[in-house]
């Protein structure tokens, strides 16, 4: 009978364990991402281009990270992300070469949402895909404000929810990031507002037949180190007090018609430093289109005005992509940037190894490439 309740324990145990470890689970995923691209008009000398793509990847920035969680009842789980950013063609780290530069950040999870503390991408970042159907590729619109395609905060706490379509979030940073376009590592003994960054958005989706979503965001200076970035591989507005304000409104939305999905929205910034004042405007349009399961069509137009600096630059962007399987797929995209004025904006977002024509000369760029995920 001894020897039967403990068989009956030693099970129950193992059950108990066994019931504990599936509550909890860590994922490894990422995406690997490369291409070679062609520039027309590389340099202020007019000479073109052949090379591998100088971002983290062609059409998706190449990753890998780490995701976990744990139920710890009641609908509550605690949550954590490591994602690590890098350039295929070199094996680089990104974002200025650190380990996790993409995502580090824990959190909680439940029915009213997700709250999270650490390195965050920001409201701002989460809202883009809703029109935006080109994404963060090499050729994208943040050729004119890299701040789109790398809106994250350090020391950060972020908030996330959704109820009945309704989307509300919100992030607020202490010391909003070291690397550029933003230069300002922590925030100022004595003054609380130095360096800070606050990120609101709501938002509204029926169905997925369309929706609309809003955002503030708003960036402080604090450092003598700090700079606003305006027009890319150019120096930027010295941003070194904490009354300096760099400050986006977004309004964007879509419409989804069986398998056309068109999309439009609106970027206002305003800039507004001890040195410079000014502001831009970026209007955006697009349509994707699912020809079969495996095939599918991208164009974006983009229109950036810069009135300030008389660097208005008009971007138009085409992309096909086929899928081998889930995971494998291949890319082409073609870009045509026209530069007016002063402008000098690349169609490939190569902020790291710039590519930019001289004033007012137009450049276009191929893209092919492939990429898989894991």
């Amino acid at each position: 009978m001894r020897h039967k309740l403990k068989t009956i324990c030693a099970a129950a145990l193992l059950a108990s364990g066994a019931a504990a470890h599936a509550q909890s689970s860590v994922t490894l995923y990422g995406i690997i991402d490369t291409g070679i691209e062609y520039l027309t008009n590389a340099n202020p000398q007019g000479n073109s281009v052949v090379r591998m793509s100088q971002l983290t990847g062609g059409d998706l920035p190449s990753r890998w990270g780490l995701t976990g969680k744990e139920d710890l009842g009641g609908g509550l789980s605690a949550i954590f992300t490591l994602e690590n950013g890098f350039n295929s063609a070199t094996g680089a780290a990104a974002q200025g070469g650190r380990l996790f530069g993409r995502q580090a950040y824990v959190g909680l999870s439940g029915k009213w949402g997700t709250l999270t503390f650490g390195r965050n991408q920001n409201l701002f970042y989460y809202a883009m895909p809703v029109a935006d159907v080109i994404g963060p590729s090499e050729f994208s619109m943040a050729d004119f404000d890299p701040y789109i395609a790398s809106a994250r905060n350090d020391n950060s706490v972020s908030y996330k929810g959704s109820y009945h379509g309704v989307s509300v979030g919100g992030t607020y940073s202490f010391g909003r990031d070291t690397l550029a376009p933003g230069n300002c590592g922590g925030q100022v003994p004595g003054d609380f507002v130095a360096c800070r960054a606050i990120t609101a958005s709501l938002g509204y989706d029926y169905y997925g037949k369309w929706g609309i979503v809003g955002v503030y965001d708003q960036q402080r200076g604090g450092s003598e180190d700090a700079t606003m970035t305006v027009i890319p591989g150019q120096p930027g507005i010295p941003f070194t007090s904490s009354g300096d304000r760099d400050t986006r409104t977004m309004l964007n939305g879509y419409v989804q018609i069986r398998d056309l999905r068109l999309a439009a929205g609106w970027i206002h910034r305003t800039i507004s430093a001890q040195t410079a004042s000014l502001t831009t405007n970026l209007y955006f349009v697009g349509a994707h289109y699912n020809v079969t399961p495996a095939i599918m069509l991208d164009a974006q137009y983009v229109a950036f005005r810069n009135p300030h600096q008389d660097a208005n630059g008009d971007l138009m962007i085409l992309r096909g992509n086929y899928l081998f399987s889930k995971r494998t797929s291949v890319y082409l995209m073609l870009g045509e940037m026209l530069n007016h004025g002063n402008a000098t904006y690349s169609v490939s977002d190569t902020t790291a190894v710039p590519a930019a024509p001289a004033p007012g000369r137009n450049q276009f760029g191929v893209i092919a490439g492939i990429q898989q995920s894991f």
